[in-house]
């Protein structure tokens, strides 16, 4: 499909998303997030793919935001209906089986931030700069900075962070454990790159169990967590992929993993 607001490429087991809006800073409108909306589910059929990664076009931003334009026209309905339909998106990126990582080159502000939220670990540049500073504009985040910034910092530092609006450098956010690491703007892809690759020659089936037990075990108790560990562990053995990881260790050769999620 062709899209006009992403761009989407996949090679060697490995998507990269990039949010394709630079002279809006890539701000989230409807029309981006629908494109986003379908690009998810053509990524989550295709078996090929193992690893999801996101950045944005242009050396400024990430995500800079919801379009402010489009917000301003917004009835109360309206905005109902707008932070229901980016939750719903976002959830679903958070909800795709693989692994997905953040690869933020710039703002990654409001939309831009709770984007990167919902990813399973964040890589910035030195020039990434994030924030959720809606109560700036007298509103506050709408597509879940209030339910996932607390879930990966605290509530105390979530709260701060939402209350005074206040932007963090890449390293203000790496020392409150919102970002993994940092690196230089031109070595940003590559580090997203060098790492996905090395995921991607896991075997499918264990990617997905082991970010779905992480991932619900969260929200439950340690003993209801440990149970689903259990059964997804039983799980990964049915997988072919388990039969070829332990035989090639005991073969003393690196394993070559061809299950899919259906064994």
């Amino acid at each position: 499909m062709a899209y006009s607001s992403i761009e989407l490429t996949s090679a060697d087991g490995i998507a990269l998303l990039t949010f394709n809006r630079p002279k809006a800073l890539n701000a989230l409108n409807s029309s981006l997030l629908e494109e986003l909306s379908t690009a998810l589910d053509s990524i989550s059929q295709d078996e090929t793919i193992r690893v999801l990664i996101l950045t944005g076009a242009g050396e400024k931003s990430f995500i800079a935001g919801a379009d402010i334009t489009e917000i301003a026209t917004l009835t109360p309905l309206g905005a109902k209906k707008f932070a229901q339909f980016g939750q719903s998106i976002i959830s679903k990126l958070q909800g795709l089986a693989i692994p997905v990582i953040a690869a933020v080159n710039g703002f990654a502000l409001g939309g831009g931030c709770e984007m990167a939220l919902a990813c399973d670990f964040i890589y910035a540049s030195e020039k990434a700069i994030f924030g959720l500073p809606e109560i700036t504009l007298g509103v506050i985040p709408g597509f879940g900075g209030t339910q996932r910034l607390p879930r990966l910092i605290g509530a105390n530092r979530a709260k701060e962070m939402i209350f005074t609006g206040k932007h963090l450098t890449a390293a203000e956010a790496k020392e409150i454990g919102l970002v993994n690491k940092i690196f230089a703007p031109e070595e940003l892809l590559d580090a997203a790159q060098a790492v996905a690759k090395l995921i991607a020659l896991k075997g499918k089936a264990s990617l997905c169990a082991a970010k779905q037990t992480v991932s619900q075990g969260l929200n439950a108790d340690l003993a209801t967590g440990l149970g689903m560990e259990r059964d997804a562990f039983a799980l990964c053995l049915a997988n072919p992929d388990a039969k070829e990881g332990t035989s090639a260790f005991l073969e003393k050769r690196k394993p070559v993993f061809k299950g899919d999620l259906n064994g």
